[in-house]
C-alpha cells in the first residue's frame, strides 16, 4: 500500500476513533418491571454480573451473604413436612445506591419455597453498589437459595 493511502486510511480511523461517541462497553440486559398505564410492558437496562469493573458486593462478601441466607430462611412447614427440597435460582437488581430490587424466580421447586427465597432476597441490607469507570451502575445478579432437611 503507498503511503499516501496509509496515511489516509490511519487518518480516519484516528478521526472515527475520535469523533465517534463511546460507550461502556459491558454487557447489558434487559429485565422486565411491570406495565404502564396503557398495558404496556415495561423494560429496565441493567449491567450483567460478569461484565462489570466493579462487582456487587454483599456486606462482607460471599460468605456473609451465604450465612444471611440460613440464618433469615424460614422453611415452609407443609414443605418441610413433604420433605420437598431443593435450590431456588433467583435474579436480582443492585441498584447504583446498594438497594435490592426486581427479584425474580428463574429456577424454582415449589411454590412455598420459591416465595420464601424472595423474601430473603427482598429484606437483604444494602449491598456495594457494582461500578463502570467508577461509576455506580445498576447490576443483575443471580444468586441460588438452597432448601435442605
Amino acid at each position: 500500500m503507498d503511503k499516501p493511502r496509509l496515511f489516509i486510511l490511519s487518518l480516519c480511523f484516528l478521526l472515527l476513533h475520535i469523533l465517534l461517541p463511546t460507550e461502556i462497553s459491558a454487557q447489558k440486559c434487559r429485565i422486565k418491571c411491570g406495565r404502564s398505564e396503557t398495558g404496556t410492558e415495561i423494560y429496565r437496562e441493567v449491567f450483567e454480573y460478569d461484565f462489570v469493573s466493579e462487582k456487587p458486593m454483599f456486606p462482607g462478601g460471599g460468605s456473609k451473604l451465604v450465612c444471611f441466607i440460613n440464618h433469615n430462611r424460614r422453611y415452609p412447614e407443609e414443605a418441610y413436612r413433604r420433605r420437598v427440597q431443593g435450590r431456588v435460582t433467583c435474579s436480582f437488581v443492585i441498584n447504583p445506591d446498594g438497594s435490592v430490587s426486581d427479584v425474580r424466580v428463574l429456577k424454582g421447586v415449589e411454590p412455598s419455597l420459591n416465595q420464601e427465597a424472595i423474601r430473603i432476597i427482598e429484606s437483604m441490607p444494602l449491598w456495594s453498589p457494582g461500578k463502570i469507570d467508577g461509576r455506580p451502575v445498576p447490576v443483575r445478579v443471580v444468586w441460588p437459595v438452597p432448601f435442605r432437611i
